[in-house]
């Protein structure tokens, strides 16, 4: 069992320490979903840490939360209201009758802590982090990882289907059969 903690203005080095210095989340900083065109193209991984530093340092709802093996971060989740991703505003994956809804984008678990059920206590501290600032569903395009043909481990960011039917999501829809839209009222 992993502590969880809002990723709030005094938890910037804890964040950085899970998104490491090498691979995909060291470049993105979970700034994918929050640019579009030539905002996420023109973007560099230096403007992309400072987006997430200033949303980490910056606001009243934290954009995450992160999981700690005692002293040690362990794990990241970002989430947050449905209006601040506007890549998923405008992605059919995310189709939704819920407009209001928070959703959840990503994760990063680093190798080494993997697979010992650290994307599910994010998921819970998600739902948790969305509910404490007024939430009333939470929504997440999961990967169906039995879906045909095998999955990249760094396709997972989004995480698993299976973790979020364990956490208590319930399908949607699906716009393929590997994405799958779901949601769980908080």
């Amino acid at each position: 069992m992993v502590n969880l903690r809002p990723a709030g203005p005094d938890r910037w080095p804890d964040v950085e320490t899970v998104m490491g210095e090498r691979g995909d989340p060291s470049r993105c900083f979970c700034q994918y979903f929050r640019l579009r065109g030539k905002a996420w193209s023109g973007s560099c991984p230096e403007d992309n840490r400072e987006g997430l530093r200033d949303q980490v340092r910056g606001g009243d709802v934290p954009p995450g939360v992160l999981a700690y093996d005692g002293n040690t971060p362990v794990g990241w989740c970002a989430v947050g209201p449905r209006a601040s991703y506007p890549r998923v505003v405008a992605s059919p994956n995310w189709r939704t009758d819920e407009p209001d809804a928070w959703v959840i984008t990503c994760f990063v678990v680093p190798v080494g802590h993997r697979r010992q059920g650290i994307a599910g206590e994010l998921v819970q501290g998600a739902v948790e982090l969305a509910r404490s600032h007024g939430a009333t569903a939470v929504e997440a395009c999961a990967v169906d990882t039995a879906a045909e043909g095998r999955v990249p481990a760094a396709d997972l960011y989004r995480g698993p289907l299976s973790v979020y039917l364990a956490a208590g999501f319930t399908e949607v829809s699906r716009t393929n059969p590997r994405w799958v839209l779901v949601r769980s009222a908080v």
